[in-house]
């Protein structure tokens, strides 16, 4: 069954707005582990505004399920990864004063510096994630990277689904099988809901896992945390 990675960037956004410590990031991760969660992804940036660095190393040692760390393969951001050594690293092409992420990346375009952070990941243990548009040829390209997985930014995906989700899905399809025959494992991510996520889930093959944050917490407001991660995960299977 695909992993459900729960991205808790947006408790830190509610907690900053206050400068304290509430809600308590640990006590969110750990319950949202303790309710069905299979890893936790934060993404944390340079201007801190929701996941810090202080958050990564508390959350490091306490966390029980896989914990996927997404960001800019800054120098700033590999000294993180490789002293906190996360299972997973997510490599985003986005600009630090990114609201979020808005595309994949150019892997061909960047291939040298995109080989250099995959080599440093796999030396320190860690599965490397490139995150990349449902284009089959940039799913080669993160293959001879040497990369472990890509992850399929999904927004295309979610702004067609209401109106044609046949075609919306289908470059998915193509995408998860193209990384199937490099051997490549692949994740997907963004904008993914309660609405559109089963139907993904089923249609695309090989999908390892899914990291889902905004909508999740949106829907939380309402159903609760413990029900929303029962429904996610009913979703996926």
């Amino acid at each position: 069954m695909t992993q459900l990675s729960v991205n808790i960037n947006k408790i830190a956004t509610l907690r900053n707005a206050r400068g304290e410590n509430r809600p308590n990031l640990l006590e969110t991760a750990l319950d949202c582990e303790r309710f069905g969660a299979q890893g936790i992804t934060v993404h944390p940036r340079p201007d801190e505004r929701h996941i810090t660095r202080a958050d990564v190393l508390t959350l490091r040692p306490m966390l029980h399920t896989e914990f996927n760390i997404e960001g800019y393969p800054s120098p700033e951001f590999i000294e993180l990864v490789l002293r906190v050594k996360p299972e997973q690293v997510t490599l985003v092409p986005d600009a630090p004063d990114a609201i979020t992420s808005s595309a994949g990346w150019n892997v061909n375009a960047n291939m040298e510096f995109l080989t250099e952070v995959v080599d440093k990941l796999r030396d320190a243990g860690i599965r490397s994630s490139i995150f990349v548009d449902a284009d089959p040829e940039q799913v080669i390209a993160a293959a001879k990277c040497g990369a472990d997985r890509v992850e399929l930014y999904t927004k295309p995906y979610a702004d067609m689904f209401p109106s044609n989700p046949d075609a919306a899905v289908e470059p998915y399809v193509e995408a998860s099988r193209q990384a199937k025959r490099c051997g490549l494992g692949c994740n997907a991510g963004h904008d993914l809901n309660l609405d559109n996520l089963a139907f993904f889930a089923q249609r695309v093959p090989h999908l390892s896992e899914v990291s889902i944050g905004h909508a999740l917490i949106c829907d939380a407001l309402y159903l609760g945390l413990e029900e929303t991660i029962k429904r996610y995960r009913a979703a996926l299977k």
